[in-house]
């Protein structure tokens, strides 16, 4: 049995029909794999906003957009977040998932080896679609394989 938050139909939605990612942990590093996945989904025709405290500080953009500290800093410059994509280690993604609730994002999107079934509990009993242990660049590749 697959597990809940890989749900194929969770998983379309949230690619085909969301149009701006917030990216958290996305820097200027192009060795980091935040920093290849943000670039998938600009190829895809999705609108990244790096969540990079550092890069924010510094008044950096990654990938050609506007860094920024926090979710709900972001949220209110760009006029919302469809996803929010969460590059952290389980232990710290929880926070992430609630602040995607916070802000009104549309979905939660964990990355792959990034799992915390409290906060999937928590961000889908308030209605907002999630996704873990996952990448969207492989979720588009086997849909295009």
């Amino acid at each position: 049995m697959t597990e809940p938050w890989l749900d194929p139909r969770t998983i379309d939605h949230l690619l085909d029909d969301t149009k701006t990612w917030a990216v958290v942990g996305l820097s200027r590093d192009p060795e980091r794999t935040a920093y290849s996945i943000a670039q998938v989904l600009q190829s895809k025709g999705k609108r990244i906003v790096p969540i990079h405290p550092g890069a924010a500080a510094e008044g950096r953009e990654v990938l050609g957009e506007k860094a920024y500290a926090t979710l709900a800093d972001a949220a209110a410059a760009v006029g919302g977040i469809d996803v929010v994509d969460v590059f952290r280690r389980s232990e710290a993604a929880g926070e992430f998932a609630d602040q995607a609730v916070e802000i009104g994002a549309r979905g939660v999107w964990f990355q792959l080896g990034v799992i915390d079934e409290d906060a999937y509990r928590r961000t889908t009993a308030a209605g907002v679609p999630m996704v873990m242990n996952s990448c969207p660049a492989i979720q588009w590749g086997e849909r295009e394989g």
